[in-house]
């Protein structure tokens, strides 16, 4: 015995599937060819070890360029280090990101800078500062009792 489907069935199988495969090929072209995929997490640290172990062990501020500056920081326990950024109106900043305890949260309020910073992996965010002005850096991924006091700023000037 054959079954039939309705003609409306059939109509929606097959526009369900296309729809499907059209997403599949976009998050595929998105990923590969623009390379926006999410990050791979290649770049794995020791969390025991990160004030031994480098860029970690001197978190800061460096000119690395003409208005391209990097921002080594380590999230912990309600703090960022550094705990006060400053940097020239116009530059591009390279944030370098570990955590030495738990999961927390990276970001820039006014910016498109989001991410979650785990503890055993390097985070890596690029963000220009066009405009001076003071930007809040928060923890957006709760971490324990004192995490609404995680913040600091970046002083654009």
């Amino acid at each position: 015995m054959k079954l039939k489907m309705h003609r409306y069935e059939e109509i929606w199988l097959i526009c369900g599937s296309s729809l499907l495969v059209i997403f599949m090929l976009l998050t595929g072209y998105q990923t590969f060819a623009l390379g926006m995929g999410p990050p791979s997490h290649s770049e794995t640290i020791d969390p025991q070890q990160v004030d031994r172990t480098a860029p970690f062990d001197k978190p800061g501020v460096n000119k690395i360029g003409d208005a391209e500056y990097e921002v080594v920081m380590t999230l912990e326990a309600f703090s960022f280090t550094p705990a006060e950024i400053e940097i020239p109106a116009g530059s591009t900043v390279h944030f370098i990101l570990t955590s030495k305890d738990v999961a927390h949260g990276f970001e820039v309020a006014g910016t498109n800078v989001n991410a979650m910073v785990m503890p055993g992996y390097i985070q890596k965010i690029t963000q220009k500062f066009g405009k001076a002005g003071e930007y809040l850096i928060v923890c957006n991924e709760y971490c324990g009792a004192g995490h609404q006091y995680m913040n600091t700023i970046i002083k654009v000037v």
